[in-house]
């Protein structure tokens, strides 16, 4: 299992939890190749604030927070599931990121409207046909620079608008990774205008 090097105690809490998913039966929503690449890319960037949409049982969440103690950084995240949501919750807590990390239960489309930007990173896995509806939202509040990521844009494949809007508009630049499993999609938001 790829690791933070010279784990901090707390990132060593986090670290366990997550192993115990990935051995367990309690399944992944993300593959661990794109949970890591969650993790890195938040760190690389100085992420002070995630929003996941989707937290599902709280895997890639974690691997979110694993980068946000070393930035000092928080993650909003979304899911419909009350029951769902429990069960991550608890997960947050065993792995002591309860702190920096926020379930917001039900309806993403309504609630994503209380959020404030500056948001860094946004990682889009939950409805597959509410990706367009999840972009035209984030966009706004993201800094310039920000990165918004979109899950299973492969398979299964999200609403066919929401990846041309992401290859289309001048003011996105797209890659795309591990097409031969779900799909991952890169966005970087409000590319810095040329002085040219």
């Amino acid at each position: 299992m790829p690791t933070a090097q010279n784990p901090t105690d707390a990132e060593s809490r986090i670290l366990r939890v997550i192993h115990d998913m990935e051995r367990g039966s309690l399944g992944m929503s993300v593959p661990q190749e794109d949970a890591h690449l969650l993790r890195v890319l938040t760190e690389s960037i100085g992420a002070q604030h995630v929003v996941e949409l989707g937290t599902f049982k709280g895997y890639s969440a974690l691997w979110l927070c694993l980068a946000l103690r070393r930035t000092g950084g928080r993650l909003t995240t979304f899911e419909a599931d009350p029951g769902t949501a429990s069960g991550a919750s608890k997960r947050f807590v065993e792995a002591g990121v309860e702190d920096i990390a926020t379930i917001v239960v039900g309806d993403a489309h309504e609630n994503l409207r209380a959020i404030e930007g500056p948001v860094d990173m946004a990682f889009i896995d939950a409805d597959k046909g509410g990706y367009l509806s999840y972009l035209n939202a984030l966009k706004p509040l993201m800094r310039p620079g920000g990165l918004i990521l979109a899950h299973n844009v492969h398979s299964p494949r999200p609403d066919p608008r929401f990846i041309e809007a992401i290859t289309r508009d001048p003011d996105l630049s797209t890659a795309f990774v591990n097409m031969g499993g779900p799909g991952l999609s890169v966005t970087t938001v409000g590319r810095a205008k040329s002085g040219n």
